[in-house]
């Protein structure tokens, strides 16, 4: 029997500089994150995001992504940046989440009671997600932590694509790619050298380790 190969999606995220951008795309990275959440350290102006929008590669997604931001800096920031893609991960609702007409995904932290409901209440909650990311993050609190949880808590029977987060390195993403068959993983502070500035070498190695998962799995 033939298997097809699953090509887990790669998101970097949290750049700061655009030649940082340009070597992502050069080593795999399916999409992009900037950070507009008012506390992280890894936040940018919209006129920086822009500019590092730039030295995206073709067929390379820009992510805009959001906590508890008013909606006049979302709209800003979908002018200016014009990201395929929004992320959020405050309180936001569906509707709040859905309204800028640009697809987007829900984080749902593992340290909350949203995290343990049954699928179908998330999906009921945000029936407009593209799809829902996992992460190891508190309800008011930052992603980007390098914390990880047990990936064994994602809750079974998700209908949509999600991704995981939380504290992904080289060191771990085999195992947790094996462990949970997410359809993308997304990380920053696995990837920097400090926060916001990447690390070549450590971009690379997380690449290579995702390819060797997805190749595992034809085993």
């Amino acid at each position: 029997m033939n298997k097809t190969l699953f090509r887990t999606r790669i998101k970097f995220c949290g750049f700061t500089r655009p030649g940082d951008v340009r070597l992502a795309c050069e080593l795999g990275a399916d999409a992009i994150g900037f950070v507009f959440a008012p506390e992280s350290p890894r936040r940018v102006a919209p006129e920086e995001a822009r500019a590092m929008r730039h030295a995206l590669a073709p067929l390379v997604d820009a992510v805009a992504l959001f906590m508890d931001n008013p909606v006049d800096e979302v709209r800003e920031v979908v002018k200016q940046v014009r990201p395929s893609l929004l992320q959020f991960h405050g309180s936001e609702d569906d509707a709040f989440c859905r309204g800028f007409g640009v697809p987007y995904v829900k984080a749902i932290p593992m340290g909350t009671e949203l995290a343990e409901q049954h699928p179908a209440n998330i999906h009921m909650r945000y029936p407009s997600a593209a799809g829902f990311l996992f992460d190891s993050h508190s309800v008011g609190t930052q992603g980007g932590s390098g914390e990880v949880f047990d990936w064994s808590r994602i809750p079974a029977g998700v209908q949509k694509p999600f991704m995981l987060a939380g504290g992904l390195h080289a060191g771990n993403i085999f195992d947790a790619i094996i462990g949970t068959l997410p359809w993308g993983v997304d990380v920053s502070s696995g990837i920097e050298s400090e926060p916001g500035l990447k690390d070549g070498e450590k971009m690379r190695r997380f690449v290579e380790e995702v390819r060797r998962a997805d190749c595992h799995q034809l085993e």
